[in-house]
């Protein structure tokens, strides 16, 4: 009797240590905020984008939920596998939101930010954001046309991509763009992209504006 009670110890005891070693913790290798200056029905306002470079042992789909931490001033924003946006760039995926906003539009206050990401494991990565943008826009604020085939962007922003949508208004697609004009078809658009938004970029002070979207197709 106290040979099958101690075999039967010892079995549970690896049991817990096999699932111990199995559970590993997510990756977030990468965290970046920026101001983003969006364009809503003509009227600019300030909006902020949070991204992560996250990654799995068990895959994406094993990540569960994203949080933004201001702990200073005690702000918290969560975003869940439902509503982020997946983006894959140079081998990396990125999650986030670009709809990071205060109530009452309130400007996002600057400082330390702490980026937390959990899988499905409930197990966690963190990694601290430093984020102080301009206080005011260093460029305009970029404009996108598209006509007859052709697109024509007014912007001074060092970077601009298009962004693609499908026909409900869901994400698609990024094209970064060679020039300031030039034809839909060059940029290539997945078939089920019907509009797009100009997303114009400041890398070096953090700082982006995205235009109302266009009918492309």
């Amino acid at each position: 009797m106290k040979n099958n009670v101690l075999l039967y110890s010892l079995f549970f005891l690896l049991f817990l240590f096999l699932a111990a070693c199995t559970r590993t913790e997510p990756e977030l290798s990468y965290a970046v905020m920026q101001l983003v200056y969006v364009q809503e029905s003509g009227v600019v306002k300030e909006r902020f984008s949070f991204f992560v470079i996250a990654n799995d042992e068990d895959g994406i789909e094993n990540l569960a939920d994203l949080y933004l931490y201001h702990d200073h001033e005690g702000l918290r924003w969560h975003i869940s596998e439902r509503d982020w946006l997946s983006v894959q760039q140079d081998n990396n995926t990125w999650l986030g939101s670009r709809s990071i906003a205060m109530i009452d539009d309130e400007p996002l206050p600057r400082g330390l930010y702490r980026a937390v990401l959990v899988n499905k494991a409930g197990e966690e990565a963190a990694r601290t954001i430093a984020f102080d943008p301009p206080v005011l826009p260093r460029f305009p604020f970029p404009s996108l046309a598209v006509a007859d085939g052709t697109y024509t962007i007014e912007s001074q922003y060092p970077v601009n991509y298009l962004l693609g949508y499908d026909e409900q208004g869901n994400y698609v697609q990024t094209v970064r763009l060679p020039t300031l004009q030039g034809t839909v078809a060059d940029a290539k658009f997945n078939a089920k992209v019907k509009s797009a938004a100009l997303w114009a970029e400041d890398q070096l002070y953090a700082t982006s504006a995205l235009t109302d979207a266009q009918l492309v197709q």
